[in-house]
C-alpha cells in the first residue's frame, strides 16, 4: 500500500507502507495521510498500542527492494 508523505521540505510524496516507519525514525517527514486525515509526527499518536509481535520479518527493506522498483525514491 502506498501512504502520502509530507516531507521536511514541505514537499509530498508517496511511500511503501513498509517504509514509513524508518521515515518517522530518521525524521525525514513531519506527517503523513491515513484514513483518519494527516498525522503530525511528532504531535499526534501514530500507533495504537499493540501486542509485541514475536514472527519473522517479512517486509522488504534495503538495496534489493530499491533495485526493485518497490521503492519510490525521494530525490
Amino acid at each position: 500500500m502506498m501512504i502520502r508523505v509530507l516531507y521536511k521540505d514541505n514537499t509530498s510524496g508517496m511511500v511503501k507502507d513498509y517504509l514509513l516507519d524508518d521515515l518517522i525514525n530518521s525524521g525525514k517527514i513531519v506527517a503523513f495521510f491515513r484514513s483518519s486525515g494527516w498525522v503530525a509526527v511528532g504531535r499526534d499518536p501514530v500507533r495504537k498500542a499493540t501486542e509485541t509481535f514475536d514472527g519473522a520479518e517479512r517486509r522488504k527493506t534495503g538495496p534489493k527492494a530499491k533495485a526493485s522498483g518497490l521503492v519510490e525514491s525521494h530525490g
